[in-house]
């Protein structure tokens, strides 16, 4: 794996993990604002042809 596609999936990782706990607070605004950095993660993933599927929860 190189390092465009591992810093990526950490990426997408990392705000999955903020969205949820955004979610969990009911920090509304942040959770928006996380979903949309994912939304384009996700779209930045596919682009390239990274498969992201087993990063997702």
């Amino acid at each position: 794996m190189d390092a465009f596609t591992a810093g990526l999936l950490q990426r997408i990782r990392t705000t999955e993990s903020d969205l949820t706990r955004a979610r969990e607070t009911g920090d509304d605004f942040l959770a928006d604002v996380e979903q949309s950095e994912l939304d384009d993660l996700h779209r930045l993933a596919a682009e390239h042809g990274v498969e992201i599927g087993a990063t997702s929860a």
